[in-house]
């Protein structure tokens, strides 16, 4: 299944609204949430109004050109609208999902690393939240995530770049 990756662009942002959503981690026999949830103000501003100066993020897409089938980004918040994997001001959280079809695949992998080598020399480190149930915990560790602190039943991680 040979795919390509490149920038999101700005015409992008509906199918990042679909990312959002794919990364909620539902357990196992959980009931899926309604997909209006990621229209709530504390998942929105993962995406809404995409394209500000600071934002980043890859999408990996079919060699047809059409389907589009994961993504990574990064966004800045603030202490005054901190996201759920917030450090500090300067230090973005990620956010990576793929659709499940496409899942194991290694294109999450490739995304990450890609990402994540485009902006080691933009920022100090990149934070996330994940369950620890997540399935995607072992790739952040592999990764070299470390966890920084758990509220509730996330984690926050971070990676120093």
């Amino acid at each position: 299944m040979p795919y390509i990756i490149r920038s999101i662009e700005v015409t992008d942002e509906p199918f990042l609204w679909e990312m959002l959503y794919q990364a909620l981690f539902i357990p196992p026999n959980a009931t899926p949430l309604p997909k209006e949830i990621i229209f709530q103000p504390e998942l929105a501003k993962y995406v809404q109004n995409w394209g500000f100066d600071e934002d980043r993020g890859l999408i990996a897409v079919l060699e047809d050109g059409q389907t589009l089938v994961g993504a990574v980004w990064l966004r800045m918040f603030t202490s005054n609208n901190p996201g759920y994997g917030y450090i500090n001001d300067s230090i973005p959280e990620l956010s990576i999902a793929i659709l499940p079809t496409y899942r194991g695949r290694g294109i999450g992998t490739k995304l990450l690393t890609k990402l994540l080598s485009q902006v080691k020399n933009q920022y100090s480190a990149v934070s996330l939240s994940v369950s620890p149930k997540n399935p995607a915990f072992r790739l952040y560790h592999r990764f070299g995530f470390k966890v920084v602190t758990q509220q509730n039943n996330s984690l926050i991680m971070k990676k120093d770049l």
